[in-house]
Protein backbone atom coordinates (compact mmCIF):
# COMPACT_ATOMS: atom_id res chain seq x y z
CA UNK A 1 0.00 0.00 0.00
CA UNK A 2 1.27 3.49 -0.81
CA UNK A 3 0.43 7.17 -0.36
CA UNK A 4 -0.04 9.30 -3.48
CA UNK A 5 1.08 12.92 -3.18
CA UNK A 6 -0.18 15.11 -6.03
CA UNK A 7 2.07 18.12 -6.52
CA UNK A 8 4.72 16.10 -4.71
CA UNK A 9 7.61 17.65 -6.65
CA UNK A 10 6.75 21.12 -5.34
CA UNK A 11 7.81 23.01 -2.22
CA UNK A 12 5.37 21.59 0.32
CA UNK A 13 4.81 18.29 -1.45
CA UNK A 14 8.49 17.36 -1.54
CA UNK A 15 8.73 17.85 2.23
CA UNK A 16 5.77 15.52 2.73
CA UNK A 17 7.27 12.91 0.40
CA UNK A 18 10.60 12.99 2.22
CA UNK A 19 8.97 12.65 5.62
CA UNK A 20 6.91 9.71 4.39
CA UNK A 21 10.07 8.02 3.16
CA UNK A 22 11.86 8.70 6.44
CA UNK A 23 8.96 7.04 8.24
CA UNK A 24 9.33 4.00 5.97
CA UNK A 25 6.06 4.69 4.17
CA UNK A 26 5.72 3.95 0.48
CA UNK A 27 5.13 7.17 -1.45
CA UNK A 28 4.38 7.90 -5.10
CA UNK A 29 4.04 11.27 -6.82
CA UNK A 30 1.97 12.83 -9.55
CA UNK A 31 3.08 16.25 -10.77
CA UNK A 32 2.76 18.17 -14.02
CA UNK A 33 6.24 19.64 -13.37
CA UNK A 34 4.92 23.02 -14.48
CA UNK A 35 6.39 24.42 -11.27
CA UNK A 36 7.67 21.28 -9.56
CA UNK A 37 11.14 19.78 -9.90
CA UNK A 38 11.57 16.02 -10.38
CA UNK A 39 14.94 16.10 -8.61
CA UNK A 40 13.15 16.92 -5.36
CA UNK A 41 11.65 13.42 -5.13
CA UNK A 42 14.69 11.39 -6.13
CA UNK A 43 13.83 7.78 -6.95
CA UNK A 44 10.22 7.98 -5.77
CA UNK A 45 7.90 6.78 -8.56
CA UNK A 46 6.71 9.87 -10.46
CA UNK A 47 3.97 10.18 -13.07
CA UNK A 48 3.94 13.43 -15.06
CA UNK A 49 0.23 14.17 -15.49
CA UNK A 50 -1.69 17.39 -16.04
CA UNK A 51 -4.52 16.74 -13.59
CA UNK A 52 -6.83 19.23 -15.31
CA UNK A 53 -6.60 17.43 -18.65
CA UNK A 54 -9.34 15.27 -20.11
CA UNK A 55 -7.08 12.21 -19.99
CA UNK A 56 -6.12 12.70 -16.33
CA UNK A 57 -8.66 10.39 -14.62
CA UNK A 58 -7.71 7.39 -16.75
CA UNK A 59 -3.95 7.98 -16.55
CA UNK A 60 -4.11 8.62 -12.83
CA UNK A 61 -6.23 5.52 -12.18
CA UNK A 62 -3.71 3.35 -13.98
CA UNK A 63 -0.92 4.80 -11.82
CA UNK A 64 -3.00 4.29 -8.64
CA UNK A 65 -3.68 0.66 -9.47
CA UNK A 66 -0.06 -0.01 -10.43
CA UNK A 67 1.19 1.26 -7.07
CA UNK A 68 -1.59 -0.03 -4.82
CA UNK A 69 -2.45 3.45 -3.56
CA UNK A 70 -4.61 3.50 -0.43
CA UNK A 71 -4.44 7.19 0.50
CA UNK A 72 -4.07 10.52 -1.30
CA UNK A 73 -2.62 13.86 -0.22
CA UNK A 74 -3.78 16.36 -2.84
CA UNK A 75 -1.68 19.51 -3.11
CA UNK A 76 -1.47 20.12 -6.87
CA UNK A 77 -2.92 23.57 -7.58
CA UNK A 78 -2.18 27.07 -8.79
CA UNK A 79 -1.65 29.44 -5.86
CA UNK A 80 -0.86 33.01 -6.91
CA UNK A 81 -3.56 35.31 -5.61
CA UNK A 82 -2.88 38.15 -8.04
CA UNK A 83 -2.75 35.78 -10.98
CA UNK A 84 -6.06 34.26 -9.93
CA UNK A 85 -7.69 37.69 -10.18
CA UNK A 86 -6.34 38.09 -13.71
CA UNK A 87 -7.09 34.50 -14.80
CA UNK A 88 -10.08 33.25 -12.78
CA UNK A 89 -11.25 30.67 -15.33
CA UNK A 90 -7.80 29.11 -15.42
CA UNK A 91 -7.77 28.83 -11.63
CA UNK A 92 -11.17 27.17 -11.51
CA UNK A 93 -10.16 24.77 -14.28
CA UNK A 94 -6.86 23.82 -12.67
CA UNK A 95 -7.79 23.85 -8.99
CA UNK A 96 -11.38 22.64 -9.00
CA UNK A 97 -11.22 20.67 -12.24
CA UNK A 98 -7.95 19.01 -11.26
CA UNK A 99 -9.39 17.99 -7.88
CA UNK A 100 -12.52 16.64 -9.55
CA UNK A 101 -10.37 14.51 -11.85
CA UNK A 102 -8.46 13.06 -8.90
CA UNK A 103 -11.72 12.15 -7.19
CA UNK A 104 -12.98 10.58 -10.42
CA UNK A 105 -9.78 8.54 -10.65
CA UNK A 106 -10.15 7.06 -7.16
CA UNK A 107 -13.81 6.05 -7.53
CA UNK A 108 -14.00 2.31 -6.94
CA UNK A 109 -10.28 2.08 -6.12
CA UNK A 110 -8.58 1.02 -2.89
CA UNK A 111 -8.23 4.65 -1.76
CA UNK A 112 -10.15 5.30 1.46
CA UNK A 113 -8.35 8.34 2.92
CA UNK A 114 -7.97 11.77 1.33
CA UNK A 115 -6.21 14.89 2.66
CA UNK A 116 -6.92 18.10 0.75
CA UNK A 117 -4.63 21.13 0.68
CA UNK A 118 -6.89 24.08 1.43
CA UNK A 119 -5.99 27.57 2.62
CA UNK A 120 -6.80 30.24 5.16
CA UNK A 121 -7.72 32.27 2.06
CA UNK A 122 -11.20 30.73 2.42
CA UNK A 123 -11.80 33.10 5.35
CA UNK A 124 -11.16 36.21 3.26
CA UNK A 125 -10.77 39.17 5.62
CA UNK A 126 -11.94 37.72 8.96
CA UNK A 127 -13.62 40.06 11.40
CA UNK A 128 -11.98 38.45 14.43
CA UNK A 129 -8.67 36.77 15.20
CA UNK A 130 -7.70 34.08 16.17
CA UNK A 131 -9.79 32.49 13.42
CA UNK A 132 -11.64 29.28 14.21
CA UNK A 133 -12.76 26.75 11.63
CA UNK A 134 -16.34 27.84 12.32
CA UNK A 135 -15.66 31.43 11.27
CA UNK A 136 -17.56 32.62 8.17
CA UNK A 137 -15.92 31.73 4.88
CA UNK A 138 -15.89 34.65 2.48
CA UNK A 139 -12.91 34.42 0.11
CA UNK A 140 -12.04 37.70 -1.58
CA UNK A 141 -10.24 36.34 -4.65
CA UNK A 142 -10.65 33.47 -7.12
CA UNK A 143 -7.79 31.51 -5.53
CA UNK A 144 -9.59 31.42 -2.18
CA UNK A 145 -12.87 30.65 -3.92
CA UNK A 146 -11.37 27.59 -5.62
CA UNK A 147 -10.09 26.33 -2.29
CA UNK A 148 -13.50 26.71 -0.69
CA UNK A 149 -15.15 25.00 -3.65
CA UNK A 150 -12.57 22.25 -3.26
CA UNK A 151 -13.57 21.76 0.37
CA UNK A 152 -17.21 21.43 -0.65
CA UNK A 153 -16.32 18.90 -3.32
CA UNK A 154 -14.17 16.84 -0.95
CA UNK A 155 -16.95 16.80 1.66
CA UNK A 156 -19.48 15.65 -0.94
CA UNK A 157 -17.12 12.93 -2.17
CA UNK A 158 -16.57 11.74 1.39
CA UNK A 159 -20.23 10.69 1.55
CA UNK A 160 -20.63 9.55 -2.04
CA UNK A 161 -17.39 7.54 -2.23
CA UNK A 162 -17.15 6.36 1.38
CA UNK A 163 -13.94 8.30 1.94
CA UNK A 164 -12.54 9.69 5.16
CA UNK A 165 -11.29 13.17 4.39
CA UNK A 166 -9.56 16.16 5.96
CA UNK A 167 -9.22 19.64 4.47
CA UNK A 168 -6.25 21.51 5.93
CA UNK A 169 -6.47 25.28 5.94
CA UNK A 170 -2.87 26.49 5.81
CA UNK A 171 -1.92 29.88 7.11
CA UNK A 172 1.48 31.32 6.03
CA UNK A 173 4.05 28.67 5.16
CA UNK A 174 7.76 29.44 5.43
CA UNK A 175 11.19 27.91 5.95
CA UNK A 176 12.93 24.80 4.69
CA UNK A 177 13.24 21.37 6.25
CA UNK A 178 16.14 20.61 3.93
CA UNK A 179 17.96 23.30 1.94
CA UNK A 180 17.45 21.57 -1.39
CA UNK A 181 13.68 21.55 -0.84
CA UNK A 182 13.38 25.27 -0.11
CA UNK A 183 10.80 27.57 -1.67
CA UNK A 184 12.66 29.11 -4.60
CA UNK A 185 9.91 31.34 -6.00
CA UNK A 186 9.68 34.86 -4.49
CA UNK A 187 5.92 35.19 -4.06
CA UNK A 188 5.37 35.82 -0.33
CA UNK A 189 6.76 38.16 2.32
CA UNK A 190 9.79 36.11 3.33
CA UNK A 191 10.90 34.88 -0.10
CA UNK A 192 10.40 38.35 -1.59
CA UNK A 193 12.40 39.92 1.24
CA UNK A 194 15.23 37.40 0.88
CA UNK A 195 15.34 38.00 -2.85
CA UNK A 196 15.48 41.76 -2.29
CA UNK A 197 18.32 41.47 0.23
CA UNK A 198 20.36 39.34 -2.16
CA UNK A 199 19.87 41.97 -4.85
CA UNK A 200 20.96 44.73 -2.51
CA UNK A 201 17.50 46.25 -2.38
CA UNK A 202 15.17 47.11 0.49
CA UNK A 203 12.26 44.78 1.31
CA UNK A 204 8.84 46.37 0.90
CA UNK A 205 6.23 46.77 3.62
CA UNK A 206 2.63 47.31 2.52
CA UNK A 207 1.15 49.56 5.18
CA UNK A 208 2.40 50.64 8.60
CA UNK A 209 -0.86 52.12 9.84
CA UNK A 210 -2.72 48.96 10.90
CA UNK A 211 -4.15 48.61 14.39
CA UNK A 212 -1.27 46.40 15.54
CA UNK A 213 1.59 46.97 18.00
CA UNK A 214 4.02 48.22 15.33
CA UNK A 215 1.49 49.25 12.69
CA UNK A 216 2.28 46.42 10.23
CA UNK A 217 0.12 43.44 9.43
CA UNK A 218 0.26 40.41 11.72
CA UNK A 219 0.11 36.88 10.32
CA UNK A 220 0.47 33.32 11.55
CA UNK A 221 3.61 31.73 10.07
CA UNK A 222 4.08 27.96 10.16
CA UNK A 223 7.27 26.07 9.29
CA UNK A 224 6.92 23.91 6.17
CA UNK A 225 8.25 20.90 8.08
CA UNK A 226 5.55 21.34 10.73
CA UNK A 227 3.01 21.59 7.93
CA UNK A 228 4.32 18.39 6.34
CA UNK A 229 4.06 16.61 9.67
CA UNK A 230 0.48 17.87 10.04
CA UNK A 231 -0.46 16.23 6.74
CA UNK A 232 0.92 12.88 7.79
CA UNK A 233 -0.66 13.14 11.24
CA UNK A 234 -3.98 13.94 9.57
CA UNK A 235 -3.65 10.96 7.25
CA UNK A 236 -2.91 8.63 10.16
CA UNK A 237 -5.82 10.08 12.13
CA UNK A 238 -8.21 9.30 9.28
CA UNK A 239 -7.32 5.62 9.64
CA UNK A 240 -8.63 5.66 13.21
CA UNK A 241 -11.82 7.68 12.92
CA UNK A 242 -15.34 7.21 11.62
CA UNK A 243 -15.69 10.90 10.80
CA UNK A 244 -16.20 11.27 7.06
CA UNK A 245 -15.07 14.87 6.64
CA UNK A 246 -13.28 17.40 8.80
CA UNK A 247 -11.72 20.83 8.36
CA UNK A 248 -8.61 21.83 10.32
CA UNK A 249 -6.55 25.01 10.65
CA UNK A 250 -2.79 24.53 10.40
CA UNK A 251 -0.77 27.28 12.02
CA UNK A 252 1.01 28.10 15.26
CA UNK A 253 -1.71 30.13 16.96
CA UNK A 254 0.81 32.98 17.32
CA UNK A 255 1.17 36.01 15.10
CA UNK A 256 4.24 37.87 13.87
CA UNK A 257 4.18 41.29 12.25
CA UNK A 258 5.81 42.14 8.95
CA UNK A 259 8.49 44.15 10.75
CA UNK A 260 9.14 41.27 13.16
CA UNK A 261 9.72 38.94 10.23
CA UNK A 262 12.08 41.44 8.59
CA UNK A 263 13.94 42.08 11.86
CA UNK A 264 14.40 38.33 12.22
CA UNK A 265 15.71 38.15 8.67
CA UNK A 266 18.23 40.90 9.46
CA UNK A 267 19.49 38.94 12.47
CA UNK A 268 19.64 35.60 10.65
CA UNK A 269 21.33 37.05 7.58
CA UNK A 270 23.65 39.47 9.32
CA UNK A 271 22.50 42.08 6.81
CA UNK A 272 21.30 45.55 7.71
CA UNK A 273 18.53 47.08 5.64
CA UNK A 274 15.76 49.64 5.96
CA UNK A 275 12.37 48.43 4.69
CA UNK A 276 10.50 50.68 2.27
CA UNK A 277 6.95 51.39 3.41
CA UNK A 278 4.28 51.56 0.73
CA UNK A 279 0.52 52.04 0.94
CA UNK A 280 -1.43 49.08 2.24
CA UNK A 281 -3.05 46.75 -0.26
CA UNK A 282 -6.82 46.78 -0.61
CA UNK A 283 -8.49 44.14 1.53
CA UNK A 284 -5.49 43.36 3.73
CA UNK A 285 -6.73 42.71 7.30
CA UNK A 286 -4.67 43.88 10.24
CA UNK A 287 -4.35 40.51 11.96
CA UNK A 288 -4.96 36.94 10.83
CA UNK A 289 -3.91 34.25 13.28
CA UNK A 290 -5.12 30.65 13.44
CA UNK A 291 -7.06 29.16 16.29
CA UNK A 292 -5.41 25.72 16.37
CA UNK A 293 -7.46 24.22 19.19
CA UNK A 294 -9.25 21.71 16.98
CA UNK A 295 -5.99 20.40 15.51
CA UNK A 296 -4.49 20.04 18.97
CA UNK A 297 -7.49 18.29 20.47
CA UNK A 298 -8.36 16.02 17.54
CA UNK A 299 -4.86 15.02 16.43
CA UNK A 300 -2.62 15.94 19.33
CA UNK A 301 -0.56 18.00 16.89
CA UNK A 302 1.17 21.30 17.67
CA UNK A 303 3.63 23.25 15.55
CA UNK A 304 7.09 22.99 17.12
CA UNK A 305 9.30 25.39 15.16
CA UNK A 306 9.52 29.12 15.79
CA UNK A 307 9.94 32.18 13.59
CA UNK A 308 13.73 32.23 13.91
CA UNK A 309 13.91 28.63 12.70
CA UNK A 310 11.67 29.43 9.74
CA UNK A 311 13.55 32.53 8.67
CA UNK A 312 16.98 31.09 9.40
CA UNK A 313 16.37 27.92 7.41
CA UNK A 314 15.00 29.90 4.46
CA UNK A 315 18.02 32.22 4.49
CA UNK A 316 20.57 29.40 4.68
CA UNK A 317 18.83 27.60 1.83
CA UNK A 318 18.95 30.76 -0.26
CA UNK A 319 22.73 30.90 0.16
CA UNK A 320 23.10 27.38 -1.18
CA UNK A 321 20.99 28.38 -4.17
CA UNK A 322 23.48 31.22 -4.87
CA UNK A 323 26.95 29.64 -4.98
CA UNK A 324 29.74 31.91 -3.86
CA UNK A 325 27.60 34.05 -1.57
CA UNK A 326 28.72 34.37 2.04
CA UNK A 327 26.37 34.55 4.98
Amino acid sequence: MSVLVTGGAGYIGSHIVRLLREQKEEAVVVDSLASGDASRVGDVPLAVIDLASEQAPRSLRTFIDQHDVSAVIHLAALKQVGQSVEQPARYYRENVGGLANVLLAIEGSSVDRFVFSSSAAVYGSPEASPVTEDAPTNPVNPYGQTKLAGEWLVAAAADAQQLRTASLRYFNVAGAGWPELADTVPMNLLTLAIDAVHRGESPRVFGDDFNTPDGTGVRDYVHVLDLAEAHIRSLNHLADTDVRSTVLNVGTGTGASVLEVLDTLSVCSGRTFRPVVQVRRAGDPATVVADVTRMQEALGWTARRNLTEMVGSAWEASLLARPGMAS
